[in-house]
């Protein structure tokens, strides 16, 4: 008697409950990436000269202070934090920059002097939250309103760069690709400034022990502190690192604009924060990604362009949609932590 012995085939692993989760947790980011792409097919096909060299150019140049904005947000946020004064940082530090080099203060000293005062205002922030105990909204609140004032006081009209600062050699185009008529791939160092920012951002977050533990107060600051991480040291860092990209971004904004006002920054607090809960960064902290921000910030650079294109749009439109677009993500958000919640 013979028996015919059959081995069973081999099933495909379903995902585990961490894969599943991380897909999850990466919906809304995957979310904006699919946005961003609907606005250039849309854009294409309603406008045309979207996909092309000089458009994509314009995009990143226009958008790099929001980006590096954003960068910053991305930190604070992960902890659960925010921070309303970067808006009224970059007018401080952008007025304090454009004195400073019309005064005849080599570019080498006015720059690093613009970054710094931003980082005076982010380590102000992070002194209040972490060591007297002051809620991260009210704490940024009044560093917001200080800088704002500060800012009034040094000019109540537009201060204008000189023509040969050396401050505008950050704005000066540099063609990668020469393409046909105006059609050129173009990059200024403001934007490679920014690229590098993005760069180090992500192998700080991903490789660095103080990365981890920005992630582990953000999911449980009790826990990480009984674990012996560096709580209070990490949230002064990320403040402060929040203020110095605020002064960066004032460096880079007045570069290409050439000009410096009290009012400068007015609700850029609030487009850096729609830029990193649109890329996919939780708002309760614990969760995001650096390319996530960048993606939500080119998104709303990319909605900038497409009311411009049109023209008959009112650019107070771009408040509304930014505003839809965020409620729509933190709802999302939303469905994903309770998701979370029902699995776990």
């Amino acid at each position: 008697m013979s028996a015919i012995l059959t081995r069973p085939r081999p099933q495909a692993a379903a995902p585990s409950r961490r894969q599943r989760g991380s897909v999850l947790d990466a919906l809304p980011t995957i979310a904006s990436v699919a946005i961003l792409l609907l606005m250039f097919v849309y854009g294409e096909m309603a406008y045309g000269k979207i996909f092309q060299a000089n458009t994509i150019s314009n995009l990143f140049i226009n958008s790099s202070y929001l980006i590096i904005l954003a960068v910053g947000m991305t930190f604070v946020i992960l902890t659960g934090g925010i921070d309303l004064s970067v808006g009224a940082v970059i007018a401080v530090s952008s007025l304090s920059g454009v004195f400073l080099a019309n005064a005849g203060v080599p570019v080498l000293i006015a720059v690093p002097t613009t970054i710094l005062i931003g980082s005076l205002f982010g380590l102000v922030s992070g002194v209040l939250v972490q060591y007297f105990n002051v809620q991260p909204f009210i704490a940024t609140l009044a560093m917001m309103f200080l800088a704002r004032g500060i800012a009034s006081i040094m000019a109540t009209t537009p201060v204008r760069l000189d023509d040969d600062s050396a401050f505008r050699a950050l704005a000066t185009p540099i063609k990668l690709i020469d393409g046909p008529k105006t059609n050129d791939l173009v990059v200024t160092p403001s934007v490679l400034i920014m690229i590098v920012v993005v760069i180090v951002a992500v192998l700080v977050l991903k490789r660095t022990c103080f990365g981890r533990t920005v992630y582990a107060i953000g999911g449980a600051e009790n826990s990480a502190g009984l674990m012996g991480l560096p709580v209070a040291r990490t949230k002064l860092w990320v403040y402060l690192i929040s203020g110095t990209l605020a002064g960066l971004a004032a460096v880079v904004y007045t570069a290409r604009t050439g000009i410096a006002q009290n009012v400068t920054g007015v609700g850029w607090e609030l487009d850096a924060i729609a830029a990193v809960v649109i890329g996919g960064t939780m708002l309760t902290g614990g969760y995001g990604f650096v390319l996530g921000s960048v993606v939500g910030a080119l998104v709303i650079g990319m909605m900038t362009l497409l009311i411009t294109r049109d023209g008959t749009v009112p650019p107070e439109a771009t408040t509304i949609i930014t505003g839809g677009i965020l409620l729509a993500f933190v709802l999302l958000q939303r469905v994903v932590l309770l998701r979370k919640k029902k699995k776990a």
